[in-house]
Parts: C-alpha cells; sequence; structure tokens
C-alpha cells in the first residue's frame, strides 16, 4: 500500500500534512526518477491553482528540484491542462501541477507529469515513495555549479489560449447558434482568468461569476461541486448552457438551458453517437470506468459498440486507451465526469461538435468530471 500518493497525486492539509519538508522530498525524489535516464540536465515545469498555500508549496518544490539539479520554469497559475499541453510544447521533461482541485482551500496537492504530458504511472510513484524515505535521498544533491536555475514563464498563458484559438475558431464560427450564450462558473481557481480569454478569442458570447480569487475562496459553495448557483444564473440569465470548472480546471460540470445538470454518461453516449456516425469511433469502443451506469453499458450493447471498463482513476482509462489505440474514454467521479477524446489529429468536443487539426501531434485532451 503507497504511504503517500494516491489514486490523483498527493494531497493533504497544507503546511501541516503536506508540510514543507515533505514537499522538499517528493520534489528532489520526482526530479531523480524522471530524470535519471537522461543524458542532459532536466527541466521542470511548475502551474497552481488560486490556494493561499500555493506559493509555500512551490517555495518547497523549487527547493528540492534546485537541490538535485533540475531546472525549473514557473509558470503561475494555470489549469491543469494547460500544464500537460505546455510540457508537451516546451519539450520539458516533467511538470507538476500544485492544486487539491475539488477541494477547500485548506488542503493543497502535488500531481505529476510525465514528458509527455501524462501522469505518471503507479510504478513510478512508487519509486518516488521508496525513495523519499531512504537515506539515498541526501546523496542527490548538487555542488557549485550543478544547482538548478529558475526561470519565470508567466506569459506562457497567452500560448495556451492560442492553442484553443488555432484549432477552434472556424469550427466555431460554422457552428454556433445564434443568440448563444454560456455561463461559465471557475471556482475561483485556475481557469478564473484564462477561460475568459478563451471564450473571447473564440468569440463565444459568456456571462461569468466566481472569477474573483483571494487564496480562501476557491470551491467555496461555486463550481463543479457546488452547482446551484451556476443553475440559478443560467435561468436567471436564460443562458444556453452552463459550464462550471473545478478548482484546477480538469473538470467540469454542464448545465442545460433549463438548469437541469447533464449527466456524465450521457455526454460520453452523445461522443460516441456523434463520432460512429463520422465512423471515427476506434474500434467501435468506449472505454470507462467501473463506476459508470448500467445505462451506460445498455446504450453500448443496443448500438453494437463495446464498452470497456477499468478500474477507478482517469489514468487507467487513458493506459487503456493508449494501449490498445481507443480515442474515446471517460470517468465518472462523485458528481463529475472526465471525457478524453484522442485520435492523431482529430478531437470532438460534442456541445459544438468542434473538429480540431494540429499537424504537430501534441498531446490535447478536454476533461468533463
Amino acid at each position: 500500500m503507497r504511504k503517500y500518493f494516491g489514486t490523483d497525486g498527493i494531497r493533504r492539509i497544507a503546511n501541516t500534512e503536506l508540510t514543507p519538508s515533505l514537499v522538499y522530498r517528493v520534489a528532489k525524489a520526482g526530479a531523480h526518477v524522471l530524470a535519471k535516464n537522461l543524458d542532459h540536465v532536466p527541466t521542470i515545469l511548475i502551474g497552481r491553482d488560486t490556494r493561499i498555500s500555493g506559493n509555500l508549496i512551490e517555495s518547497a518544490m523549487v527547493a528540492g528540484f534546485l537541490s538535485y539539479g533540475a531546472n525549473v520554469k514557473l509558470l503561475g497559475v494555470l489549469p491543469t491542462p494547460a500544464v500537460a499541453y505546455l510540457t508537451r510544447k516546451l519539450k520539458a521533461d516533467a511538470s507538476v501541477v500544485i492544486s487539491a482541485s475539488h477541494n477547500s482551500y485548506e488542503f493543497n496537492g502535488i500531481k505529476y507529469f510525465s514528458n509527455k504530458g501524462t501522469k505518471i504511472p503507479d510504478s513510478l510513484e512508487e519509486e518516488i515513495e521508496e525513495l523519499m524515505d531512504s537515506p539515498k535521498l541526501e546523496e542527490l544533491t548538487a555542488q557549485n555549479d550543478k544547482i538548478g536555475t529558475v526561470s519565470y514563464c508567466f506569459d506562457l498563458e497567452e500560448e495556451y489560449v492560442s492553442f484553443f484559438k488555432e484549432n477552434f475558431e472556424d469550427v466555431i464560427k460554422e457552428n454556433k447558434p445564434q443568440d448563444f450564450m454560456v455561463g461559465l462558473d471557475t471556482a475561483n481557481g485556475a481557469t478564473s482568468a484564462v477561460a475568459e480569454k478563451v471564450f473571447e478569442k473564440l468569440g463565444i458570447p459568456y456571462k461569468i461569476i466566481n472569477n474573483k480569487p483571494d487564496g480562501i475562496n476557491i470551491n467555496e459553495n461555486c463550481g463543479s461541486t457546488h452547482l446551484q448557483g451556476l443553475k440559478k444564473f443560467v435561468l436567471d440569465n436564460k443562458l444556453s448552457l452552463g459550464i462550471a470548472y473545478d478548482g484546477d480546471g480538469d473538470r467540469c460540470l454542464a448545465i442545460d438551458e433549463k438548469g437541469n445538470e447533464i449527466d456524465g454518461d450521457k455526454l460520453l453516449a452523445i461522443i460516441a453517437s456523434n463520432l460512429t456516425k463520422k465512423g471515427k469511433l476506434n474500434k467501435d469502443t468506449i472505454v470507462a470506468t467501473v463506476m459508470s451506469n448500467l445505462g451506460l453499458n445498455k446504450y453500448a450493447k443496443e448500438n453494437n459498440l463495446t464498452l470497456k471498463q477499468t478500474k477507478v482513476g482517469d489514468r487507467y482509462v487513458l493506459e487503456e486507451m493508449l494501449k490498445e489505440g481507443y480515442n474515446l474514454g471517460g470517468e465518472q467521479s462523485r458528481s463529475c465526469y472526465f471525457v478524453r477524446l484522442q485520435s492523431n489529429r482529430r478531437w470532438h468536443f460534442n456541445f459544438f461538435d468542434v473538429n480540431q487539426s494540429y499537424a504537430r501531434k501534441q498531446t490535447k485532451s478536454f476533461y468533463i468530471r
């Protein structure tokens, strides 16, 4: 049984359980495990959400990485998918997101990503844990000119925003209905600034709430785990759609124009139907976890599709997709949902039937949880 890592990184109360000394060890051990086979000095990206403890945890992470001899690029406040995307885009050797996702502000967490922009497997987390508690950790100390350096890359938010414009602008212009307006609830979290910029770039009219983070109001009666405010906002303003993000922006819930929550399994079925009609659902298969409901199973059988189920955790869904070449998968998690659509060049987000083309084969994902 693992001591520190759970199903989605390390998550504890900041500064009492997730102490700076623990974070330092996680960073130093992680840098070694993720970079031990490199023939160059590793570069690691760090992004975070808006929690008051973010700077504290970030400083401890930086100290651990620099002590090992890794170079660090600080991204500032960015959604988790942005950090994953920039890891590939900048050809970094690894990245870290400092966030406790949908939890309240007193918690914080650490999630490692590989150089491919994907969460690291269980085996690497176990290796990091073993090294964290080993006397060998102190031996991994850079000296003199081998100590790592830090650079500040707070302007890369625009790179992430441009990604959406490049891949979605034309299709949204072609398919956006008249009088279409979206309500956004950014949970006073990592999407508080970038969500507005994305929707503005794409020319999608929107109204926004809970986008004034103060360090302690992240997820407080808002966002993906508290939908009542967004439901009322959608109805009061007669909006076409409501989207509620969580604290680190790697998931969202959708609300229809009548204020009803759109069930995650229904979203997965709708996207599967859309891809099937276009002949683009690889191997006629949907990947989900054991948390998916029987209705999705019934839908798959009635439409001659295969439903593959993995253990709980979006990483296991993705592992199955990559192993077998599937291009649609999702995870039901509490009241939230994650959906990942993958192919060599094309991705589809069913609210707008978006079709994006990106010749450089970067990793791209949308999270609906």
